[in-house]
């Protein structure tokens, strides 16, 4: 197990220098983002399984855009998205009023930490108030992960409409999202869901499939776990018990998915 680890530190960190921030100069460059000292250690630990860089650039992320992030909760990509997008761009944060399990307090920490930052925060409650900003006004909307906790499916299809009419005509939508196996039977509690269902929902409120990504594929990942998503790291909610099994998986077997608001004729 401990030879496990060592591997993937060395991997996760193989030709990644982490960059100070002097004089509180924020990141020029994707690049620059990934590596400086914005993020913290703990998160770059990540990388190997989240792949920032190719995901971002597969969605076409500039830092000239304004970007909504939907429910970024602790903040692992707000790290990279605030710092990137603080000169040129701007940084949305979309997410409920109200946190009562406290899962935005590390973010909301960082920002406190890095007063040079700048973000929007607007509401976004799937089944309830949504207020993304006037129409047609961001470049990209983001959401990592997220799409499971927001069923019943009348609940998603709502948000998927919403995010249209904030997109400008042309603007994309970045979905990264825990893949479920085809091939058994689907549970809508397992943190998992079936790409055709999400690609199904997301086209219906007028988004075009622009492209599929592997990179955040995992072929380790059967998604077939007492505790769903949940039994693989970082969660490990089964403790002990067979631990060393879902960390050979690792994290979750995942679609990458770029959706475009068609352009107006």
């Amino acid at each position: 197990m401990k030879l496990f680890i060592t591997t993937l530190l060395l991997f996760s960190f193989s030709g990644c220098t982490t960059q100070k921030n002097v004089g509180n100069k924020t990141p020029q460059t994707l690049q620059e983002a990934l590596t400086s000292s914005y993020r913290s250690t703990q998160n770059m630990f990540r990388d190997n399984y989240r792949h920032p860089h190719e995901t971002l650039e597969f969605f076409g992320l500039k830092p000239e855009m304004s970007v909504i992030e939907l429910t970024p909760s602790r903040g692992w990509y707000t790290e990279i998205l605030a710092p990137y997008l603080n000169e040129k761009g701007e940084y949305i944060i979309a997410e409920p009023a109200e946190d009562p399990r406290g899962y935005t307090i590390p973010r909301k920490e960082w920002f406190n930490k890095h007063p040079e930052i700048k973000s929007k925060t607007v509401v976004f409650t799937p089944g309830g108030k949504i207020a993304l900003g006037p129409d047609n006004s961001v470049d990209l909307v983001l959401t990592f992960r997220n799409i499971h906790n927001w069923l019943p499916q009348k609940n998603i299809e709502e948000a998927f409409k919403q995010i249209f009419k904030v997109l400008k005509p042309g603007g994309v939508l970045g979905v990264v999202e825990h893949r479920a196996n085809p091939k058994i039977k689907f549970d809508p509690k397992s943190g998992y869901m079936l790409e055709k269902d999400v690609i199904k929902m997301i086209e219906k409120a007028g988004f075009r499939l622009q492209g599929k990504n592997e990179v955040n594929a995992n072929p380790k990942d059967k998604a077939n776990h007492p505790h769903g998503v949940w039994s693989l790291p970082p969660s490990l909610k089964g403790g002990e018990t067979d631990k060393e099994k879902y960390m050979a998986i690792g994290e979750s077997d995942r679609m990458t998915l770029k959706f475009v608001k068609p352009a107006t004729k």
